[in-house]
């Protein structure tokens, strides 16, 4: 049986690099099972002009620092590079690490991103024709890699859309994550549950995380929503003081449930 796994966004917004350096270690002393960032230019929420930090850079001193924790965005944004290169580097990512990386994947959505730094945005149904090109050629690269990675390195892909994200999951991904409420989850897995059939895919080899929002009255439906089958569950913490305490009673259910 799938264990149930509790994972820590790190925003890395609003802060200093050293008290991201700090919650990251948190996150794993805690125990925590993984440890995200994102993949954006510009903070998402707070002051618009705040400091803020890359995503990949980051995962690349993160598998340094840590050792056991799980790394890895929530999630990677297709389109700032190309899919080949973006492979590369989660191939050495995962070396570094010692194959701890998930390879977290989106379309991309944050406009600013894209006018800031010159890449076209285009429309949604477009960037997620993009993903959806760009799997293969990420699959193809990493298979090539010399040394190849650590370990047969887990695809997260992101998002709820039901006619093409859902079908990109299908295809290609070890894990689906998306938000909502139990009644909301239950329809997208059978939605997922349909392309799965209609692609050849095993729906319960895909793992199912869930963002969480509001850790204390979110734990009160963590049986609604393991119930469904979740097994991931994510909370974000924010700068200046990435605070874990609301997260931290998460663990002791987790491991009530993984017995």
């Amino acid at each position: 049986m799938r264990p149930v796994r509790i994972g820590v966004q790190v925003q890395p917004q609003h802060g200093s690099y050293a008290a991201i350096r700090d919650a990251a270690a948190r996150v794993e002393d805690a125990g925590f099972d993984i440890l995200f960032n994102w993949d954006h230019f510009f903070p998402l929420f707070g002051d618009a002009d705040g400091s803020h930090f890359e995503c990949w850079t980051m995962l690349g001193a993160w598998a340094e620092q840590t050792s056991n924790v799980e790394i890895g965005a929530l999630v990677t944004c297709n389109s700032y590079r190309n899919p080949q290169l973006l492979a590369d580097m989660a191939r050495t990512v995962d070396h570094i690490s010692d194959g701890r990386l998930i390879l977290g994947m989106g379309s991309g959505w944050f406009e600013r991103d894209y006018d800031e730094f010159g890449y076209e945005f285009g429309t949604a149904g477009g960037r997620l024709d993009a993903l959806r090109d760009a799997m293969p050629l990420i699959e193809s690269r990493l298979a090539k890699g010399i040394p190849a990675p650590q370990r047969d390195i887990p695809i997260l892909i992101g998002g709820g859309g039901e006619k093409k994200t859902l079908r990109i999951v299908a295809r290609h991904a070890d894990i689906w994550h998306g938000f909502g409420a139990p009644s909301q989850i239950e329809h997208k897995l059978n939605v997922l549950r349909s392309w799965c059939e209609r692609e050849g895919t095993d729906f319960d080899s895909i793992e199912v995380s869930v963002g969480m929002f509001k850790p204390d009255e979110d734990l009160e439906r963590a049986d609604e929503y393991y119930a469904l089958g979740v097994r991931q569950f994510t909370f974000g913490v924010d700068g200046p003081d990435f605070d874990l305490s609301k997260a931290l009673p998460w663990l002791a259910w987790r491991d009530s449930m993984n017995g």
